[in-house]
């Protein structure tokens, strides 16, 4: 082993261990409560502009580009893929030089099918070009997992990208399309957390088709399907007594999309939230008291109980649907340990989708 190598794994290794460390006492799930003092806060009415949010933003403390995919191979067997970047400032201030910079950065890819759910994690500092993004032309990375854009890329719709990942034993490669752009979540991209003002910067491209090649254990398939990604930055996005969400993007047959969360507090009153999202980009803000969140069955995944099976309810849309995990088992053994795994629904409407359980 070369010493590069050796000293990349000691390093990655060090990040993991604080990132643990740092989890023990966190406040909120993995340290989002923590006092934010110094980094920059969100406030409503901020007025978007793109391609620039497509990158970084180091004034504030913690960032992720998040992408999700309900796939089909040719025989039609359902399967999905997770690629996520994350970002945090260790503290705040003008950004060092090299190894002095104050970001860490931390990657998820995962791939989920029936019969098996794979996972892989990478960690990098900043500032040594390891990791980073940059928004024109568009490119997140660490080491060689890429999201790419290119001269064609649009500013409005993020896409074309293209998209890479791989862990010991999978690996995918996709293209990204879609003609609509980028839609705004919550109040114009201004999202709310909690009774509290805690609250983050989101906004999402949830119409992107895809197709490309996913490899298990050596045995590649075609695949094409369904793309979502959120883009999500803030300080301090939780209260200090939020342990975790529950969280759902839905791609519904009509062409619709919903998106929601419920924020769970240790005193029991959850933060329930939402955004319809019309087949055609318009968004409509659901209040916590139109949603109704109930789960309906759980699973023992990794020493614990988990609700992988879900009612949901929009009152105002007539909209009520049982959801089911394609995978039970799709627990991300990561740094920050969660489940997430795609979805299929039923009920007043149909469609697929993903679940994200935090904090568990």
């Amino acid at each position: 082993m070369s010493a590069d190598n050796l000293s990349r794994r000691t390093f990655a290794g060090g990040i993991a261990a604080l990132l643990a460390a740092r989890r023990a006492g966190a406040q909120g799930y993995a340290g989002l409560g923590e006092n934010a003092d110094g980094f920059a806060k969100v406030t409503p009415g901020k007025t978007f502009a793109f391609p620039g949010d497509h990158g970084p933003h180091p004034e504030f403390r913690i960032e992720w580009w998040y992408l999700t995919a309900n796939l089909v191979d040719a025989s039609g067997a359902a399967c999905g893929l997770q690629w996520t970047l994350f970002r945090q400032a260790t503290q705040p201030g003008p950004q060092g030089e090299g190894w002095a910079n104050q970001q860490v950065w931390m990657a998820h890819a995962a791939v989920t099918r029936a019969d098996t759910h794979r996972f892989s994690e990478l960690f990098s500092r900043g500032g040594v070009g390891q990791a980073g993004v940059t928004a024109k032309p568009f490119s997140a990375w660490i080491d060689d997992w890429e999201m790419n854009g290119s001269e064609h890329t649009g500013d409005r719709t993020l896409a074309p990208l293209t998209l890479k990942a791989s862990g010991a034993d999978f690996s995918y490669a996709l293209t990204l399309e879609t003609d609509r752009p980028v839609v705004l979540q919550g109040d114009g991209g201004y999202s709310r957390k909690s009774e509290r003002g805690q609250a983050s910067y989101y906004y999402s491209q949830p119409f992107y088709r895809a197709r490309g090649t996913l490899t298990i254990d050596d045995r590649p398939v075609d695949v094409s399907g369904q793309a979502w990604m959120d883009r999500e930055w803030s300080s301090q996005p939780l209260d200090a007594d939020q342990t975790g969400w529950d969280w759902l993007s839905l791609h519904l047959a009509s062409g619709d999309k919903l998106m929601l969360y419920r924020l769970r507090q240790k005193d029991g009153r959850d933060y329930p939230f939402g955004n319809w999202i019309s087949a055609t980009g318009e968004t409509q803000m659901i209040a916590g008291a139109d949603i109704q969140m109930i789960p309906k069955a759980t699973a023992e995944v990794a020493g614990r109980e988990l609700p992988v099976e879900w009612q949901i309810a929009v009152h105002s849309r007539s909209f009520s649907i049982q959801c089911k995990p394609l995978n039970p088992k799709a627990w991300m053994g990561t740094g920050f340990s969660y489940w997430e795994g795609p979805i299929s629904f039923a009920g007043t409407h149909d469609g697929v989708g993903y679940l994200e359980l935090t904090g568990y």
